[in-house]
This record gives C-alpha cells, sequence and structure tokens, in this order.
C-alpha cells in the first residue's frame, strides 16, 4: 500500500464519510479485478465509511483474455456495492462497431478480437466483409440484455467533492462541464503535459503506467493489467489517497 500527496498547497479532498475505491482500465482481467474486489471487502471490513462508492474509470473490454467475464463481475458487484461506472474509448468503439461493421478490422487493432472470442466467437485473422458482417451480427445477438445496457448507460465522467473522474483525461483551457467526449475519452499529450490547475483534481487512466504517477493537477492510475499483470486499485477517503 502506497499513500500519495499531491504536491500542492491545496490538498483535494473528499466530503466527510465518503471513501471512493477506483480502478481503471480493466481490459477483460477478471481474476486481477476478484483480486481488487477482495482487496475492498478486506478494506471495509477494518472500516466503517457512511458511503463506499465504486468508481470504474473505462476499458473493461479488449486486450486481456475475459472481458465478458470481466462484464459479469462488475454488473454482479453493483447489485451489492454503489457504483458508478464511467465510459472508455474502448467501450465508445464497441458501440461503433455494433451500429457498422465495417469498422471490425479497426477493433481488431484495438484488442477488439479477444472480446469477441470472450463472447463464443471465433474470427479468422483477416475476416472479410461477409465475414465481417456475420460476426458483428453474431455479437448483437449473441451479448445479454444486461451487458448491452450496462456499455449504453456509461457514463463520461463523475464528479465527488475536489476530484473528477474520467477516463482519459480533459482538454486544458476547457471547463470541465463544457468537455467534449472525444477528449474525454481519447486525450493524451496535450492533458499529460498540462501543469494547469483544471479546477478539480483528475483521477484518470487510459495511457499505461509502470506504477501510478501523481502529479499537482492529476493520478494516472492505467498500470497496464492486460500486459503486466498489475490492476491498481486507488482509495481515497478524506484527503488520503492509497493505492495497492
Amino acid at each position: 500500500m502506497r499513500e500519495f500527496k499531491p504536491n500542492r498547497r491545496f490538498r483535494p479532498k473528499l466530503p466527510d464519510g465518503i471513501c471512493i475505491f477506483a480502478i481503471s482500465d480493466i481490459h477483460g482481467c477478471a481474476r486481477q479485478l476478484q483480486d481488487v474486489f477482495a482487496a475492498i471487502d478486506l478494506h471495509l471490513s477494518r472500516t466503517a465509511p457512511a458511503r463506499a462508492l465504486h468508481v470504474f474509470l473505462g476499458d473493461y473490454i479488449d486486450r486481456g483474455p475475459a472481458s465478458r467475464q470481466t462484464i459479469d463481475l462488475l454488473i454482479e458487484r453493483s447489485r451489492t456495492h454503489e457504483s458508478v461506472f464511467l465510459k472508455g474509448n474502448h467501450e465508445a468503439f464497441l458501440l461503433e462497431v455494433l451500429q457498422d461493421a465495417s469498422r471490425l478490422e479497426a477493433w481488431r487493432e484495438f484488442g477488439g478480437f479477444q472480446t469477441l472470442m470472450s463472447y463464443g466467437l471465433a474470427p479468422s485473422m483477416r475476416p472479410d466483409r461477409d465475414e465481417q458482417y456475420e460476426l458483428v451480427h453474431a455479437l448483437r445477438h449473441g451479448m445479454p440484455e444486461h451487458h448491452r445496457r450496462f456499455f449504453d448507460n456509461l457514463k463520461l465522467s463523475f464528479l465527488c467533492g475536489d476530484f473528477f473522474f474520467v477516463h482519459a483525461g480533459v482538454r486544458p483551457g476547457v471547463p470541465l462541464p463544457k468537455q467534449r467526449e472525444e477528449d474525454l475519452l481519447w486525450i493524451r499529450d496535450d492533458f499529460l503535459l498540462s501543469e494547469e490547475d483544471f479546477g478539480k483534481f483528475v483521477v484518470h487512466g487510459h495511457t499505461p503506467v509502470p506504477k501510478p504517477d501523481i502529479r499537482s493537477n492529476r493520478i494516472n492510475i492505467d498500470t497496464g493489467a492486460y500486459a503486466t499483470g498489475v490492476l491498481t486499485l486507488l482509495t481515497i477517503q478524506g484527503e488520503q489517497m492509497l493505492t495497492i
């Protein structure tokens, strides 16, 4: 467990009684997600926050081996724990593919075929147009309805106390309420290189880092679980930020 303190005079804080558990970029790593849930349960057994929130920062699918199982675990967890699910760029891409089969080849480059396989499909390495249509048709009809509702209802951001939770980041110079979806899901360098005060302390993922990266205005908790096996849990309570 590691405690993080932003290098700034003003330390961001959650309202009294609230504890947030933040997780980003699971990418089909269901086993690691179960380990994170076990760590949360242990924390909750030792503490008694008035309100505990799970905040997931997107990219639940693709690349890793168990996208479908990951969605099952998230939905099941939300039935017993208050949860906020944000959209990542990979979920956005999935929704595009479900509307337009011609996007399937591009999705393959993002690890989408691992998601197809987790839903019981067997794509060839280079599917032609007919196979692309057949695969997307099969995914539409083979995906459980509660999974589709999950993807359709993802939020773009979540604000609590002095913290702004988002998948990728924010566009510097743009007020938080006026941020574009494209930036919230895809932005990299313009955000990562900025030392601007965004008005809130930003908690994000999207860009893999070897270990959680804290700056004066943000913290990145995407530790590349699908490649490293390390899925980071950020716990925030009051002014304290801890990672496991």
